[in-house]
């Protein structure tokens, strides 16, 4: 008899366990988690940049995200597939990329058109110092051993190049004319304005400085290093206002002095401002002739300055530079200096407005300010100016202070700091604008409501919220000064005649509610209300929010606090709904409410002073379940304003409510008219809805939704459990399956039925981690019944139940399927697809996510929020989860919020043309045209102008088309050249532009070979003129403006015939003897003697062909000359005949 029951056990396990199996409602190959919304900075942020012309700021963090903030709510996070800090960040000018160094020296480049990783290269060596020359593709890297390097980023394909163009750090210093190798990390490296990429300053953690032209390959300028001294008079240079600092007050071996930040301080890059790890900044005069090899940089270059005259001071950790636009000096303006204070002083960010003499041998400070900073340091930079596209030309100021606070300064705040005379001024910054608050006023609970696709709550909510929008407003939104502007919404998340699908509410610790549209993924304001209930004064209105409950169908919102009170808010608007009912649980009082814009408070509700717990409408909405932390229960009916009756959640019990669920009555009808149910159903009254109540205590109750009377036997209890929360599940598979599983399982149900005191046999299924799951065999129904009936899971904190919702009113406290587990969970909800329940959604105290299909709650995957989101699990964050049910949570945590879809599939929520595109590609191409045409439109006009001035002076006239005629004949890329000349005196700020991708293209070739050949061709130049190296073949029709000629042109200021004509003579060129070694280094050639003496004669061959060319060539340019001089002077009397308005 034993064995026959064991068998028959067995049987039954195996039969619903294959049910189960067949019915599994998620799969793995259904989940995609994605992070469809991201608003609020990470507390790990560490690194800033800023793209100008798109006006966007990016924010590396030290866990490997990056954040990106445009305008009008648009911010994307980018997650790296590294957990590590970034060090380095920087955007490829308007071209939608965004470069990040990693403290693993992988190179990442980001796009943000797509949001994705494109490619990565790890570097071999540390990083120590990181550029993006502006407007291009190339990057220069400095690492660890001094070796400077160039990376292209190739967009079309991908990639991350390396090119062989590389200087090492002995190849510099023996450039620079030192001796000894010292193998010093490169610490800085910077890119000189006006020099359109040809230029660049390479900083040593010594202290040596070398300013590199890349065109020249050579050394423009040398400063600092061991073995150079400036020299001391004594003087006194801390820095205080009205306070000159005399460039001969130096007095320090450099040798001993280690780099730590460095700026220019000028716009023409003239001026360089170098901070030390001893707190001294120095300013460098980069315009002097660079120093022979061996030669000491005179004092007269250097100026010293000290925040403090303390002997120890904290290192200059940051050093950044904003002209002053009213000065006619390019040198004067405002530095921002973090550090080189008096160490244990406040930290705090200093700001010096400084003069300089005309000279440029003193500095004068007119004002210094303390900036005092909430939260220590993490980054700051400098924005410029809205309209201005200098490089050097800025005013606004980030300041970005830990934990994630972003602080703003604007140009008029920063300037008036030079009329302060105080030295800590008070000077306000904006903070960052976020659109969802969290921490002040702190978040304490949220909910997510998807709107019913086929109701009219969706057209009437969208109705209204234009003209919710217009009432009370939280005092967030974006000032109208604020820099970001970046980012273009998609056409697709605002298609027109769309309505609002999804609804977000947030409840704070104010006692406020903030509405928020969450149908696109850009989150906006529906409407906001005040804690303070304004119609009736209650105490306790502006007390914590504890729990919110939103009805689809009469657009009516429940908000209940800490202090017991639930309040009522019609969303709908209705014409007559301007009084508010005061209910309490003996009486209603009517209070009139005065006419305004915005939310009405339709009713307060004050029953109990315990707080609420949990709330719940009916599904018709007329009814509104309250439960409160004391174990009480109690049903408001919304259309009377009345309390229809109060309860204890289960008898003699006191335990706070966790879930209250409204069913209607006609699903349990079966269940309901059994004969254990004939006594407590009364004849003739049909219930319309039931509730399903639990309590923290793992006590489940099922009562009447009209009089609150228990409907099953016994209340189920859960002993040594915490339960929390309730989910009844409803339509779990296809009405035809359901069907013939119940045909298929009847001969088994006379016999399943079984004590309900049997024990539950343990099984493990395979896949279950860490968990046990049971079947019961002495359930009364049948696999078949299981799958149509509804089901009820409860949640506790170390197990997961479900049951059949028939059995639980008969009484059957069996469970059908149970799931242990050793960790706690925390938080669970239920999962639908297509609107079936598919899944169950687990949050665990150990920030483990965990997918359990249903109805077998088999484990489908698991993940983290440390691999989602990069978060840490923090206590009552379940306050702030909240989803859907259609696979889109949402959460927070710190001063972050997201949303995050789970299921895979067509959901416009997720689709990634729905997201707001961060790199805006028309403000890009017309940009491009701009810089273009800007560029054109300024030759034309300087070539007109001088035309239209010349013929106004006919000697002048000729002269100009005697040029013009001689450039088009000689070489037509000299035309270039000859407006340049005309243009003459100093460059106005609109020629500093935005270094564009087309000022590159010289820069092409140089860095795809060694710079050595080059660096070893200009000195041998530098010493004789070979007749060998006379080219004698026609003119290229591009002249590179880079050549060291027109350097030489442009640097000297010659007159214009005199530069035309440079050249021509060479009398200071003479011929010396070479040494027998000179002559073997140039002439001998591997081989035996008769090869040697075949080139040699080949060689004079060469040269007489050379000869020849070159007698033939001159008398076609005698020609020439005199053919010109007769034109000229036909013009000459031409023009004398004409009169001035002939002309």
């Amino acid at each position: 008899m034993f064995a026959k029951k064991l068998l028959h056990k067995a049987v039954l396990h195996h039969s619903n366990h294959s049910k189960f199996q067949h019915h599994r409602g998620l799969k793995s190959s259904e989940l995609d988690p994605r992070i469809v919304i991201h608003y609020g900075i990470p507390s790990t942020a560490s690194v800033l940049a800023f793209d100008s012309i798109q006006r966007l700021l990016a924010i590396g963090t030290l866990d490997g995200r990056l954040k990106v903030i445009g305008g009008d709510n648009i911010e994307g996070i980018l997650i790296s597939p590294k957990q590590l800090p970034y060090k380095h960040l920087e955007f490829l000018q308007n071209q939608g990329y965004l470069v990040g160094v990693l403290n693993d020296n992988d190179i990442q480049i980001w796009s943000l058109e797509s949001r994705s990783l494109v490619c990565s290269l790890e570097w071999e060596s540390n990083i120590t110092a990181f550029s993006v020359i502006s407007g291009s593709h190339f990057i220069y890297v400095g690492d660890e051993h001094g070796s400077f390097s160039v990376v292209k980023f190739e967009a079309e394909e991908g990639q991350l190049l390396k090119s062989s163009y590389d200087l090492s750090a002995k190849f510099l210093r023996e450039a620079a004319g030192f001796s000894d190798y010292s193998d010093q990390p490169i610490v800085g490296i910077l890119s000189q304005p006006s020099s359109f990429g040809n230029r660049l300053l390479i900083a040593f953690q010594d202290g040596l400085l070398i300013l590199w032209d890349i065109a020249e390959s050579k050394i423009v300028f040398v400063g600092g290093g061991k073995d150079l001294q400036l020299k001391d008079h004594g003087s006194d240079s801390s820095i205080e206002p009205d306070t000159n600092v005399p460039s001969d007050s130096i007095e320090q071996n450099l040798g001993d002095k280690e780099i730590s930040a460095l700026c220019w301080a000028s716009l023409s890059g003239s001026i360089l401002a170098v901070g030390y790890l001893d707190g001294d900044i120095l300013f460098w005069n980069l315009s002097s002739t660079a120093p022979s090899k061996g030669q000491q940089t005179s004092s007269k270059n250097v100026v010293k300055l000290q925040l403090s005259s303390a002997e120890r001071r904290l290192p200059v950790i940051v050093l950044q530079w904003s002209s002053n636009q009213k000065s006619r000096s390019d040198c004067d303006g405002q530095l921002f200096v973090y550090g080189g204070d008096e160490i244990g002083s406040e930290e705090v960010l200093t700001v010096l407005t400084l003069e300089w003499s005309s000279g440029m041998e003193t500095v004068k400070c007119i004002s210094r300010a303390d900036l005092t900073l909430s939260g220590s340091f993490a980054d700051l930079i400098l924005l410029p100016r809205a309209g201005a596209m200098e490089l050097n030309t800025k005013a606004d100021l980030f300041v970005l202070t830990n934990p994630g606070q972003l602080h703003f300064y604007d140009s008029d705040n920063l300037s008036a700091l030079t009329s302060q005379q105080n030295r800590t001024p008070s000077i306000d910054a904006l903070e960052f604008p976020v659109l969802i608050p969290i921490a002040d006023p702190s978040l304490t609970v949220t909910q997510l409501v998807r709107l019913p696709s086929e109701s009219t709550s969706s057209k009437i909510l969208t109705e209204v919220a234009s003209v919710l929008r217009t009432g009370s407003t939280p005092s967030l939104a974006t000032p109208s000064h604020w820099p970001l502007t970046g980012g273009v919404p998609s056409h697709l998340s605002t298609p027109k005649g769309s309505g609002i699908e999804r609804v977000y509410f947030a409840g704070y610790s104010d006692g406020s509610v903030l509405v928020c549209d969450a149908t696109h993924p850009v989150l906006s304001y529906i409407c906001y209300i005040e804690g303070e209930v304004k119609d009736i004064k209650v105490a306790g209105s502006s007390a914590p929010v504890t729990k919110l409950d939103f009805c689809s169908v009469s657009l009516l919102l429940a908000v209940g606090n800490e202090s017991g009170l639930v309040c009522i808010y019609d969303l709908q608007g209705h014409s007559d709904g301007r009084n508010c009912h005061f209910v309490t649980e003996t009486k209603s009082e009517v209070h009139e409410s005065p006419q305004g814009k915005g939310t009405h408070c339709s009713a307060v509700i004050s029953l109990l002073g315990s707080p609420v717990q949990a709330l719940s409408f009916s599904n018709s909405g007329t009814k509104l379940a309250i439960g409160y932390s004391s174990g009480r229960v109690a049903v408001c009916d919304m259309t009377s304003m009345s309390v229809l009756f109060m309860i204890d959640s289960v008898p003699i019990s006191s335990s706070p409510i966790t879930s209250m669920i409204w069913k209607e009555q006609a699903r349990f009808h079966s269940a309901l008219n059994s004969p254990k149910q004939s006594e407590t159903s009364s004849t003739g009254n049909s219930l319309e809805e039931i509730i399903f109540i639990s309590s923290r205590d793992g006590k489940i109750n099922i009562v009447e939704g009209d009089t609150g009377k228990m409907i099953s036997s016994q209340p189920l209890h859960v002993k040594e459990s915490t339960a929390i929360s309730i989910h009844v599940i409803e339509d779990s598979i296809a009405t035809t399956e359901a069907t013939n599983d119940r045909h298929e399982e009847e001969p088994l149900k006379d016999t399943a039925s079984a004590s309900p005191d049997e024990p539950v046999r343990e099984s493990n299924p395979t896949g279950i981690n860490s968990a046990e799951a049971e079947s019961s065999s002495s359930e009364v129904t049948a696999a078949g019944d299981l799958l149509f009936d509804p089901l009820v899971l409860l949640c506790c904190e170390n197990s997961l139940r479900l049951f059949s919702a028939k059995s639980l009113i008969q009484g059957n406290k069996k469970p059908i399927r149970k799931v242990k587990d050793t960790k706690s969970y925390y938080w669970t909800t239920i999962l639908k697809k297509d609107d079936k329940y598919c899944g169950l959604l687990s949050l665990l105290q150990t920030g483990i996510f965990e997918i359990r299909s249903l109805p077998d709650l088999e484990l489908v995957t698991e993940s983290s929020l440390l691999s989602i989101l990069r978060w840490n699990y923090k206590v009552n964050m379940d306050k702030t989860l909240c989803s859907d049910a259609n696979g889109n949570i949402a959460l927070a945590n710190g001063s972050e919020l997201t949303f995050i879809s789970l299921l895979a599939g067509e959901d416009k929520f997720r689709n990634l043309e729905r997201l707001p595109c961060l790199h805006d590609k028309v403000l890009a191409a017309a940009a491009d045209a701009a810089f273009r045409f800007s560029s054109s439109q300024k030759k034309k006009q300087v070539l007109v102008s001088l035309i239209l001035f010349s013929i106004l002076n006919p000697p002048l006239f000729v002269y100009l088309i005697s040029l013009i005629i001689l450039a088009q004949i000689s070489a037509p890329g000299i035309l270039g050249g000859i407006v340049k000349g005309f243009k003459g005196g100093k460059a106005s700020p609109t020629n500093m532009i935005k270094i564009q991708p087309s000022n590159f293209m010289h820069l092409e070739d140089k860095f795809y070979k060694s710079p050595r050949s080059d660096f070893h061709q200009t000195v041998s130049d530098e010493l004789e003129l070979n007749i060998d190296d006379i080219e004698i073949d026609e003119p290229i029709t591009e002249v590179s403006t880079y050549s060291p000629n027109v350097k030489n042109k442009q640097k000297d200021n010659l007159r214009e015939r005199e530069k035309l004509f440079e050249g021509a003579t060479s009398d200071d060129v003479k011929p010396r003897l070479r040494t027998p070694e000179e002559i073997m280094a140039t002439y001998r050639k591997t081989g035996d003697a008769s090869s040697a003496a075949a080139q040699a004669r080949n060689k004079l061959v060469e040269r007489q062909e050379k000869l020849e060319r070159i007698s033939q060539r001159t008398a076609e340019l005698q020609s020439g000359a005199e053919d010109f001089a007769s034109l000229a002077n036909e013009l000459v009397k031409t023009m004398e005949r004409r009169k001035w308005w002939q002309i």
